[in-house]
């Protein structure tokens, strides 16, 4: 495919900057190729940016997504990133009511601790010892199966071999995550701890017979080679900030408020026509890497459209002036809120809450977890702020599927928003609205985001946040070499919908970028 006259021609041209794409742009730079990033938004980042939502407020918020836990240290070594993590002392507390006292589970603070915690809210040993044997069995596929997210895609029986551990592999990928949670342990709220990872994000049952929450459950568990979920130092917007000043300090253009609208190539070259507020142009390119949704690519090759994506989740931005008190007075609410606070994810009442979606009504206990950024990482709020002991909560709640909002986003929005909060406050010793910070107009600080609205602002299908039902991390029928290429041989999927695409990891954009060098 010829270039049009006065047509700048690329090595690669990457749609969309996020930070898949800008690893991938970071990687082709490096390796000497000539590369053009086109941004839609004012900005890079995609989902993975830091942003202050509160007018006149000194907060700078992990917008959308947060913790990062699959992105592999390679990366940050390979592009020399200044980005750091930090670890969380405590992983959960998990509040609930027994025998009309106020308790919970504390998990975290070193095993004897932990194992206390246990003892006191399930009267034994027993959900410890099981807890232990259940994640010391994870934490060995991590350190087997997530080196291999920046391999060549495994097939099903290397990857098989790879785990060496036929309960493992059959408690995993084989069936429904419900069976080992219901064979492990015996406590509902322990059962629901475990059973939270695998529904970020996904809209699945324990015993979904199409394995979803599986794989959701697989991602969860194997980042990093521990499962261990991280704080970014400085906030997420850290991290995509790091990642452009590489890409560029590489030699990437990155160039943003520029809306890729069409994709034509022959296989072996390819034209993207762009739009900006001055209007349309073209660039020419060797390959295309395509960091938007599965839906976004399709729309822009001409290709059929997949699968329509749905999202199920209520996210929620929060500044408060101070922690909320606790109804358990055992915990330290500078300790419970450190790790995820889970609300109502007992594991019936997850059950429940799914059932009721299905149905095509609001969750009446909608399940919720929160965690406090700033308590491990102040940093991203201003003097301030921090010196007057203000915290920053988020919350991300479960099992509400797109759909549900169809009828009346903003309404729904308000109805799941107040249903979700009181059952927060049902664990509290005062209201969380007394905590609530106020912005320079004297609103209180908080902000709540449906699958709708992610969709509408960040593109999300459906507000998918991981652009369409994530993947096994093996090759399958059409999956390719590297799990990124598509019908074209030479536009590739660097995004989310990538095979092992999907949470704040990198891989996808290593993986594009590792097809088109040839490795």
């Amino acid at each position: 495919m010829p270039a049009h006259e006065g047509t700048r021609t690329y090595d690669a041209v990457i749609v969309g900057g996020g930070h898949n794409g800008l690893v991938a742009a970071a990687y082709l730079a490096r390796a000497g190729r000539s590369v053009l990033l086109l941004e839609r938004l004012g900005h890079t980042g995609g989902a993975a940016v830091s942003s202050r939502p509160f007018a006149g407020v000194d907060a700078r918020l992990s917008r959308y997504s947060y913790l990062v836990s699959l992105l592999p240290d390679k990366i940050v070594r390979d592009l020399g990133l200044e980005f750091r993590v930090r670890g969380r002392t405590i992983s959960s507390y998990t509040p609930v009511e027994r025998g009309g006292r106020a308790t919970g589970l504390l998990v975290g603070g070193g095993e004897e601790r932990t194992k206390r915690a246990f003892a006191e809210l399930t009267g034994g040993e027993r959900e410890f010892t099981a807890w232990q044997r259940f994640y010391g069995m994870t934490g060995e596929v991590a350190r087997r199966v997530f080196p291999t997210l920046t391999e060549p895609l495994p097939s099903r029986a290397e990857l098989r071999a790879r785990v060496g551990d036929e309960d493992a592999w059959r408690a995993l990928f084989e069936e429904p995550i419900g069976v080992a949670v219901e064979e492990n342990f015996h406590d509902d709220l322990v059962r629901g701890v475990v059973l939270t990872d695998a529904l970020i994000g996904t809209f699945a049952d324990a015993h979904d017979p199409s394995l979803a929450q599986n794989r959701c459950f697989l991602y969860h568990v194997i980042g990093g080679g521990t499962g261990a979920w991280d704080v970014p130092v400085g906030g997420m917007g850290a991290l995509t900030d790091a990642l452009a000043d590489a890409a560029r300090a590489a030699g990437a253009e990155i160039v943003t408020g520029h809306e890729a609208v069409r994709i034509d190539t022959d296989g072996r070259t390819a034209e993207v026509t762009y739009r900006t507020a001055d209007g349309e142009g073209v660039a020419a390119a060797r390959h295309v890497l395509v960091g938007a949704s599965p839906r976004e690519l399709a729309a822009l090759t001409g290709d059929p459209a997949p699968e329509p994506a749905e999202g199920a989740q209520l996210k929620v931005n929060m500044l408060l002036t101070r922690l909320p008190r606790l109804k358990d007075s055992s915990v330290d609410p500078r300790e419970a809120f450190a790790g995820t606070f889970h609300i109502a994810e007992g594991y019936q009442q997850l059950a429940t809450a799914h059932a009721q979606a299905a149905a095509g009504q609001l969750p009446t206990a909608p399940p919720s977890e929160i965690y406090c950024h700033s308590l491990t990482d102040p940093t991203i709020l201003g003097p301030d702020l921090a010196g007057r002991g203000y915290q920053t909560l988020t919350l991300f709640g479960l099992h509400t599927p797109a759909r549900l909002f169809a009828h009346d986003n903003d309404a729904v929005r308000e109805e799941l928003l107040k249903s979700t909060l009181a059952q927060l406050d049902a664990h509290l010793a005062e209201p969380l609205a007394d905590c609530l910070a106020t912005d320079a107009d004297g609103r209180p600080c908080i902000e709540a985001k449906t699958p709708l609205d992610l969709d509408r602002d960040l593109g999300l299908p459906g507000g998918n946040i991981f652009h369409r039902p994530l993947t096994w991390p093996y090759a399958e029928d059409g999956t390719g070499r590297w799990g990124v290429e598509t019908r074209h041989a030479n536009v590739l999927l660097c995004g989310a919908g990538a095979v092992r695409g999907g949470g704040v990891s990198g891989v996808p954009g290593h993986n594009a970028a590792m097809a088109v060098l040839g490795e």
